[in-house]
């Protein structure tokens, strides 16, 4: 098995060279509904308070802007009555006018809002990352053009990319009773067909994988536990480390998974 290795000492160190000295780079952070937008402010944070980028934004819906202070970096979109984004083009806009944008979820579980966000994430041509329940709601509503975009990284469960699988009936499955090696093999033929990237957890390893190539971290080595690993924080760090290193996306998942707070 070539395209698969179990890592048990960062090799990528020299990626952590590429963090600029001097704060560069625009990421937006969107995501949050009118009853909930914590994760997308303390992700926000933990991206400004341990990473050298310039600008970071956080993308929320209007509904919301009663509720915060105002501050220059956030930034508010038309809301449905129910409280989440309305529309499709103000998530494009914010994706498109960032070095990397990541959608950390929290987003109102209706019609609008998930074919906004779709449509949003299938036509970007910037660096994007989905995580959490923005996952579920592209496996909801149609992820085969989504999945077929080279900009994208998904970020989720391994029942989450079941459900992934499932929606745009790919012929191998992804099981919690397989094997390390068999979600391997299946993560390996899932992204020489689909050329989005992939991070998940499976068999206490975090496995990363993109273009047939998986490598495999043991969690313990990100310092995260199984709950936390879906904080927003590690999502963050690869961001980061895929921001300044934007050639090598396994290198540097892998040495975001390692690297830890400066």
């Amino acid at each position: 098995m070539e395209y698969f290795e179990k890592i048990e000492k960062n090799p990528y160190e020299d990626m952590y060279w590429n963090l600029p000295e001097q704060r560069q780079g625009t990421v937006n952070i969107i995501g949050g509904n009118v009853q909930s937008f914590r994760t997308e402010v303390k992700t926000a944070e933990y991206l400004a308070d341990n990473y050298p980028v310039k600008t970071v934004r956080v993308v929320l819906p209007e509904a919301l802007s009663p509720k915060l202070p105002p501050m220059p970096n956030f930034v508010f979109l038309p809301a449905t009555v129910a409280g989440g984004f309305a529309e499709q083009a103000g998530i494009t806009e914010a994706i498109n006018t960032a070095e990397y944008s990541l959608i950390t979820g929290e987003l109102s579980k209706n019609a609008i809002t998930g074919k906004a966000v779709v449509s949003a994430c299938e036509s970007s041509a910037r660096p994007l990352m989905i995580t959490r329940d923005t996952v579920d709601i592209v496996a909801e509503n149609g992820p085969e053009k989504l999945l077929m975009n080279d900009n994208i990284t998904v970020m989720g469960s391994l029942a989450q990319l079941q459900k992934l699988l499932r929606a745009v009936y790919y012929p191998r499955m992804l099981l919690l009773g397989q094997s390390l090696v068999q979600v391997a093999e299946t993560l390996h033929k899932f992204t020489l067909s689909y050329p989005v990237g992939v991070v998940t957890l499976h068999a206490g390893q975090i496995l990363v994988a993109k273009a047939g190539t998986v490598k495999a971290v043991p969690l313990e080595k990100s310092g995260y536990s199984p709950m936390m690993l879906w904080s927003g924080e590690l999502a963050a760090k690869i961001v980061a480390l895929n921001l300044y290193n934007p050639n090598d996306f396994v290198g540097a998942s892998v040495a975001a998974i390692y690297h830890e707070k400066m």
